[in-house]
Order: structure tokens, then sequence, then C-alpha cells
């Protein structure tokens, strides 16, 4: 798991992206899609057009990281284009990476009301 700062935000880029982009070519669609600066320490998240692989960028003080992770089942939930630039919490990104959907987690207990 990426070792998110507090105070840092994580934004998804909607629609997909050409996964053959580096840390240059998605710096540069942070910059004109999102009108964001990518080396604000924010977390950007860029999914492939078949969903099952996504890049994050983030600069951490020090200089530009680049993570990858593929799906070797299922897909990554994702917005629509039509939802716009979406900020997630990194809690959500925890999900987002495991495979699960971060709109609708669910808990597997629940305490009763009656104790």
């Amino acid at each position: 798991m990426i070792p998110v700062p507090s105070g840092v935000r994580v934004w998804l880029a909607t629609g997909h992206v050409d996964m053959r982009k580096g840390f240059p070519g998605l710096s540069l669609l942070v910059q004109e899609t999102l009108k964001r600066d990518p080396a604000s320490g924010h977390l950007f998240v860029f999914r492939g057009r078949r969903g099952d692989l996504i890049k994050v960028i983030w600069h951490d003080g020090q200089g530009a990281c680049l993570f990858v992770k593929r799906l070797e089942r299922g897909r990554f939930i994702w917005p629509s284009p039509a939802d716009g630039a979406v900020t997630i919490s990194p809690a959500q990104l925890g999900y987002l990476l495991e495979g699960i959907d971060w709109r609708h987690p669910q808990r597997t207990w629940r305490p009763s009301a009656g104790g």
C-alpha cells in the first residue's frame, strides 16, 4: 500500500488513459485535464481501457513516484467520464487497489442493537 500522508487527496481521472504513458505524460494529463499540480503531493490515479490496470502518480517531496497495479481477475471499479474529476479517501483507495467496489464497501459484521 502507498503510504498516504494525512491531508493528501486522491484524484481519479475518469475515463481511460493510454497505459503506455509514464510519469511525464500522466503529469501532463493532471495539469491539462484535472487542472491540478502533479507535484502537489496528492495522488492521481489512472485506469487503462480494459479496466484491469491502474497507474498512480505521486510526488513525495523528493521525487516523482509511479505505481502500477494489474488485477489478475476482475476490473477496477471506475466512475464514468461524465462524473468529471473524482476525489476519494485514502481508505477508498485501499479498497480500489484490492479490486473492491470502493463506492459501496460492505462490512462483514455489524453489532446488534441489543448488545
